[in-house]
Order: C-alpha cells, then structure tokens, then sequence
C-alpha cells in the first residue's frame, strides 16, 4: 500500500515522539508548520515533493492574506518565521531521504534564511517597572492571583526560563535551603538539566506564594486560580495579554528571557556562565544574546583604548 504524505508525517511524528522524545510544544510546532504546508499545497503527494514545489510553497506563505490584530488584513511574513518554517520541514524532508521515501530532500539545495535581529529584545527598566505596577494594581482583588503573578514574572526575569519550562515547573522544583532551581531535562528544549541560583526576590515571592497556595494538591508550581490544576498556556497567555493592555507595555514573554540575558551579561560579563544558565546546547546560541546589549555598555571599553596599549 502507498503512503500519503500525511501518512507519513504522522510516522515521523510518532517516531519524534516516542525515540526522540520530543516535548509537546515541539511536536505542535511540527505539526502546525506540516498543516499549513499541506492547507496551502493540497495538491501535493509524494511524486510531486520537489524543490520547486516546496518553494512555491514559501511563495504562496509570502503571499496569502491573513486578519491579523483588530481586523487588519496582512500579507508577507518576517525572516525568521521563513527560516522557522524552512527548519521544521527540512527535518520532515531528511527522515523522508533517510527511510528512503524520497531520492534526496528538496530542501538540500535551499539555504535556510539567517534571520536580522537589529530591533531590541530586551525589556527596560522602565517598562519592567510599568509590567509590576501592572500585576499589583490588576489582580481582581485575588491575593493568590496576585502571588502567583509576582512569582511568575519574577522567575522570568531573575531565572530567564522559557514559557514551556514555567508551566512544567514541579514544586518539589524549588529548594529553599539550598536556593537552588531545577530546571528538568524532561521539560526544557534541549533535554539537559540545569541548576539556576534563586534570587533573594525570588525566594521571597515564592514563600509568599506558597503560604496562599497551601489548599492545592497538584504538584505543578504556577496554578489555576480556579482549578486545583496547572496554569495552562491559555492561560498564561490570558494574563500577558490582561497586563499588556494594563500596563501599555507591548511585550511577549520571550523578551523577559532576553533581559535576564542582557542584564546578566552586563553584570558578569561572563558568556559562558550565561550558557549554563540559559539551558543552551551551544556557546553559538547564547552569542546571539549579545545582539541586545545597548551600545553604552561598550562605551568604556572603548574609552579604556589608547594609542600607547596599540598592538
């Protein structure tokens, strides 16, 4: 019997999960950019997947009209989205050529596009300030909301977690003696556990949180102020959007891990350590965090040069 290409992606995404152990959230981004691949080429089968195909494909992607915020219709998409798509695809298209199902992978002769991130990515002080005053003012007279919100914002910004990795956190997680979080391997990306120093505030807004918290049972940290359960990622996303709008902050919570980054850097200076702490596989990516620091965090470096210590 002859295979469809859905057919296959679902092997693939059977063997992503179960052999590779792929985290959910993972295994969506797989699955939504194999949706719209096939919702925008539903002509498509095995006999036709060709590099031609595949960039037209990224054609019709640039092309289509979609409602973005308040009714506004957008076309175009941004290089980085491209080069997601393009990543998520080729890993499709190499288990293909390596089970066989295809002679070569179209995509072995397109290059992945190298996203520009010249825009900032890191939150300012100012803003941060606006984000908190946001969270104490707006919490409809919930202490536990309220709590729990400090907490969550605060192991952003003072632990530089990913959204994935906050909403799996366990309590069993956080030691207090030693002011140590664990980050497991089962929840991150890379599949590599960490340890990361707590700070004091940290440590603080957890202890508060966790005398109002005390009447739950679910072993998840962050919870539902209406469920004894997790704080879902509708959830969570429900409360950026509530203190987006509060606050008049436009921000997304990528952007806490990228000031926690920033603002580490600027007082270690050391790239290495930050490696470590963000859960990076490779030094290549926590680099890439370097893109954000302000231009003054260089001027006394370059103020230290003189003609005399010229090579």
């Amino acid at each position: 019997m002859r295979k469809n290409l859905s057919h296959l992606f679902s092997e693939f995404l059977f063997e992503a999960e179960f052999v590779k152990k792929l985290r959910p959230s993972t295994l969506r981004y797989y699955s939504n950019t194999f949706g719209l691949f096939i919702k925008l080429q539903p002509e498509i089968i095995l006999e036709t997947l060709n590099t031609a195909s595949v960039i037209d494909f990224f054609k019709k992607l640039q092309d289509r009209q979609r409602i973005a915020g308040k009714g506004i219709i957008k076309t175009g998409v941004k290089k980085s989205t491209v080069s997601t798509y393009w990543r998520k695809l080729n890993c499709f298209f190499e288990w293909l050529a390596t089970k066989d199902y295809i002679k070569v992978n179209p995509l072995a002769s397109v290059t992945c596009p190298t996203p520009s991130y010249e825009d900032r990515k890191f939150l300012q002080k100012t803003e941060i300030e606006k984000l908190l005053t946001a969270l104490y003012t707006h919490h409809d007279n919930n202490l536990l909301l309220l709590k729990r919100n400090l907490l969550v914002f605060h192991l952003f910004l003072f632990c530089g977690l990913r959204r994935e990795e906050l909403l799996q956190l366990q309590v069993r997680d956080i030691d207090v003696e030693k002011k140590l979080l664990t980050v497991r391997g089962d929840i991150c990306k890379t599949g590599i556990t960490r340890q990361i120093p707590l700070h004091s505030s940290v440590l603080l807004h957890f202890k508060d949180y966790m005398a109002i918290r005390k009447s739950y049972t679910t072993q998840y940290l962050i919870v539902s102020s209406e469920r004894d359960e997790k704080l879902t990622g509708d959830g969570l996303k429900h409360l950026v959007e509530k203190i987006k709008k509060c606050s008049g902050v436009s921000f997304h919570l990528h952007q806490l891990r990228h000031t926690f980054a920033v603002n580490f850097l600027k007082t270690s200076n050391n790239i290495a350590k930050l490696k470590q702490l963000l859960g990076h596989k490779s030094i290549v990516m926590t680099l890439t965090y370097l893109r954000c620091l302000p231009v003054d965090e260089f001027r006394s470096d370059i103020e230290s040069m003189s003609i005399d210590k010229l090579m």
